[in-house]
């Protein structure tokens, strides 16, 4: 039984299920197929045709078929699948970027660690060259936070030779560490 889109629209907005069914009986079989032929996937067919089903007569009150009955039908699941292969793109472009993101901040993250670790051992080796006093004021500056003063209370020397000893200790500091400057710069500003 053939509808005119008139027709088809004034018994829809009345809530015609009779009609609304049967005109799904009469279209589903080769609006599937057309979905499927668009899609590659039956069952997302399917789920597709029956969208544009639920909407029409979700919006039933409010249809306006300007062409044929056959037409409006077809044009709406062509464009729910072009709509869907969209997304579905959006979707596959978006997970490609999230994982190469992941798997690049881990390769960040494991070469940040290893170039810290070298770093760390290299300071250490440098703190151990350092001579005691050196050493010893240059850890209670940098290490406990003394303040210079409080260290030559500490210590029982004066502030003076406290400055020198630090001045002393950050000079051979940089040039044992000059070669991992960047490396410092680059990790502090993390």
């Amino acid at each position: 039984m053939e509808f005119s889109e008139t027709r088809f629209t004034e018994l829809l907005a009345k809530g015609d299920e009779d009609v609304f069914e049967q005109v799904f009986k009469l279209n589903f079989k080769n609006l599937h197929a057309y979905a499927a032929t668009i899609l590659k996937d039956e069952s997302v067919a399917e789920e597709m045709v029956q969208q544009v089903f639920y909407k029409i007569w979700e919006q039933r009150e409010k249809l306006n078929i300007q062409l044929s009955l056959k037409a409006y039908l077809y044009r709406s699941v062509h464009n729910l699948c072009i709509n869907h292969l969209t997304h579905q793109k959006v979707r596959a472009t978006h997970q490609s970027y999230s994982m190469q993101h992941i798997s690049q901040q881990e390769e960040d993250t494991a070469a940040r660690k290893v170039r810290q670790s070298e770093l760390e051992k290299n300071i250490s080796k440098a703190l151990n060259e350092l001579p005691e006093q050196c050493r010893t004021i240059f850890q209670m500056s940098r290490f406990e936070e003394l303040k210079y003063h409080e260290i030559a209370t500490e210590l029982g020397i004066s502030v003076k030779t406290v400055e020198n000893q630090m001045g002393k200790a950050l000079r051979l500091m940089r040039l044992k560490l000059a070669e991992f400057l960047t490396l410092i710069i680059v990790l502090l500003q993390l």
